[in-house]
């Protein structure tokens, strides 16, 4: 015999995980990410919807934005679109978009905090002890004047950056340490066992979007990926771009 449920019995026997199920809705996109996965390899995908670019779609991952069709029939890695009325880059643009920010919400508590003048003005950097081009950006930094730099390690570049980076982290002084290393070329103390915000940094980084060190973020809630000069920073530290 077939029982019947009321309605607040079918409701109660849906909250006490009973036999009245809701139908679970189907992804998104589901078969187009089935398809494209193995090409992306250990890349997660985060997310899949329509694209500005005709018929394509937008794939974001950690690592960047792909392309690919409504059936994952391809995959574009490392598109560079520009608009061809404005010369306007709408790659970076849609990154900046992805990867907004606020400045006052950062974990600067994990960055390497270095104080010049006052230090009345403030700006974060993601670097990596392998960078050259960070290397000439502290060297920019120094030209600057009442400055606070907050600067997150992020051990991207090559296969001993973890090692480097861990060294400096877990230093006395992280921030001599640093500095004495990227401006001196000092050898730096033996990697010692303690607990730092590295795994913490990267993925920052990847939310954020950044594609390379060095980045700049300023507290106007903007960044700027790759060196700048003094006069740029000073620029950008005064409202310009």
């Amino acid at each position: 015999m077939l029982l019947k449920l009321s309605l607040p019995a079918a409701l109660l026997a849906l909250a006490l995980g009973g036999s009245v199920h809701a139908a679970t809705p189907a992804k998104p996109y589901a078969d187009v990410e089935k398809a494209i996965a193995p090409l992306l390899g250990t890349v997660p995908i985060e997310k899949i919807s329509p694209s500005k670019f005709g018929g394509l779609l937008e794939v974001v991952t950690p690592r960047g934005l792909v392309y690919t069709d409504k059936t994952g029939s391809f995959v574009l890695f490392d598109v560079l679109a520009i608009d061809t009325r404005t010369q306007e880059n709408l790659t970076e643009q849609r990154n900046n978009e992805l990867g907004k920010f606020v400045f006052a919400d950062l974990p600067l508590k994990d960055a390497i905090k270095t104080v010049r003048g006052d230090g009345s003005r403030v700006i974060a950097t993601f670097e990596d002890p392998n960078c050259g081009y960070c290397r000439k950006l502290i060297g920019e930094l120094a030209k600057v004047d009442n400055l606070t730099v907050y600067t997150f390690l992020v051990p991207v570049m090559a296969g001993d950056s973890a090692a480097k980076s861990t060294a400096i982290m877990c230093s006395p002084d992280p921030a001599k340490t640093w500095l004495s290393h990227m401006t001196d070329n000092s050898a730096l103390p033996p990697v010692a066992e303690c607990a730092t915000p590295l795994e913490r940094n990267v993925a920052l980084y990847q939310k954020l979007r950044l594609n390379g060190t060095p980045a700049i973020l300023f507290q106007s809630n903007t960044k700027t990926p790759g060196y700048i000069p003094a006069e740029r920073i000073e620029a950008r530290l005064a409202g310009g771009k």
